[in-house]
């Protein structure tokens, strides 16, 4: 999401306003500007009288449409680069003042580069998810492959933020994770996981344009037994995108997304399972070129007296389970990121050298998977990327699963400027 100059914006928060296909016509600049022209008419009994001309039809051009997979390249839908806003919501209570105050618009230009420039970035990226995403609920359906599922998100997004090296492309992995896995989880090479009838699915992908991430996710279902997963998740992070601002605290945000989501309960097969807040997941800052940007948006509550400041970047985000409610890593880890100062190791193998060389030109300090080390044409790297690990210089992010059995679902927002 992004905010405006003013007040506090969650950008397309609800599926129902994120879905609605722009309007992107671009019409031609040589359009026929003659006005009405008066022409002065001299009848037999000498009265003069004026007559309008009528107005010769516009000529437009034929409006750039996107096609379906989408593969239009967005500076083509949008040619005068000015790109749709999101959602805005205004301050309440006792921070609505900060709406029309002079100093504050100041400070948040201080905070950042020029607003309207980052804002417009967020923007086309905003737009290549929502565009991306209304196709995926479309072609994703039971009996895909995760691989299928992942390539063709991927596919689109590349095609529509234009993929230019670090300047503009793929935030993160495209996160697939189904059932009682609730984040983390990309098909690495061979992954023969196939998406049934009743699994639920968290769509977790981002893009990014000059290093602003834009990060979002939601869950589908097939049959209804977990809608009410689906809406709990989505009512909690509404919550927390209404509650939270400048000077908002961290701790406080996080209480009402718990309230929020644990007034809610599913019934499988009879039996009753209150939807739990995922304790240890949580929302988070996001800097440029970095995911994690050092502030969390924890989902219970708790002391966290931090507040969220002038031209920070959030993404409110939450995850609800019928388990425990609280994750353990387990599985094959797929997810991968260099650390943003890494340290000056000294690295034994030449294998390790070269591949942090080929993070360094294809992903810098953004998210990468298996796949992606593959697409950018590495080979038998597991050595090597474990010895970085090991070393600190990358840091790895393996499935985050709660029991065994149990379903977790997931919904979050663009992202959050204050």
């Amino acid at each position: 999401m992004t905010a405006e100059a003013v007040g506090k914006t969650a950008a397309e928060a609800t599926e129902k306003t994120k879905d609605v296909p722009p309007s992107n016509h671009a019409e031609s600049e040589d359009e026929n500007e003659e006005g009405e022209e008066d022409v002065v008419d001299a009848p037999a009994n000498g009265e003069v009288k004026k007559k309008k001309k009528k107005k010769k039809p516009k000529k437009k051009k034929a409006s750039v449409q996107q096609s379906e997979p989408p593969r239009v390249g967005l500076t083509k839908l949008f040619p005068d680069g000015n790109y749709p806003e999101g959602e805005l919501q205004d301050y309440k209570d006792d921070n609505a003042w900060r709406t029309t105050s002079e100093e504050k618009r100041y400070n948040e230009k201080m905070a950042m580069e020029d607003p309207e420039v980052t804002y417009n970035n967020i923007r086309r990226a905003a737009e290549v998810h929502r565009q991306v995403r209304k196709y995926a609920r479309k072609f994703i359906r039971p009996g895909m492959s995760m691989t299928e599922i992942a390539e063709g998100i991927e596919d689109g997004t590349r095609a529509l933020v234009e993929e230019s090296g670090l300047e503009s492309g793929i935030g993160f992995p495209t996160g697939v994770s189904l059932n009682h896995c609730a984040a983390h989880y990309t098909p690495n090479a061979g992954d023969t996981v196939v998406l049934q009838q009743g699994d639920v699915l968290k769509v977790d992908f981002g893009v990014h344009v000059k290093g602003r991430i834009l990060d979002s996710a939601f869950t589908m279902t097939f049959e209804p037994t977990y809608d009410k997963l689906l809406e709990a998740v989505k009512a909690a992070t509404d919550t927390g995108v209404r509650e939270a601002g400048i000077d908002v605290r961290l701790g406080d945000i996080a209480g009402a997304i718990q309230e929020t989501m644990e007034s809610y309960e599913v019934e499988v097969g009879g039996q009753v399972f209150p939807v739990k807040p995922i304790e240890n997941l949580s929302g988070h800052s996001i800097n440029p070129y970095q995911i994690h940007g050092g502030k969390s948006v924890l989902l219970v509550k708790n002391d966290d007296a931090t507040k969220m400041e002038e031209g920070e970047y959030f993404a409110i985000e939450t995850f609800g389970s019928t388990g425990r409610g609280r994750v353990i890593e387990q599985g094959d880890c797929s997810h991968y990121a260099r650390v943003l100062n890494p340290p000056n190791a000294q690295l034994r193998y030449t294998t390790a050298k070269s591949l942090l060389r080929s993070i360094n030109k294809n992903f810098g300090s953004l998210p990468f998977c298996r796949r992606y080390l593959d697409r950018a044409g590495e080979s038998k790297y597991l050595l090597a990327l474990n010895h970085l690990v090991q070393q600190g210089i990358v840091q790895d992010y393996p499935p985050l699963c709660d029991a065994r059995g149990s379903m977790t679902a997931q919904f979050f927002l663009h992202g959050f400027t204050v």
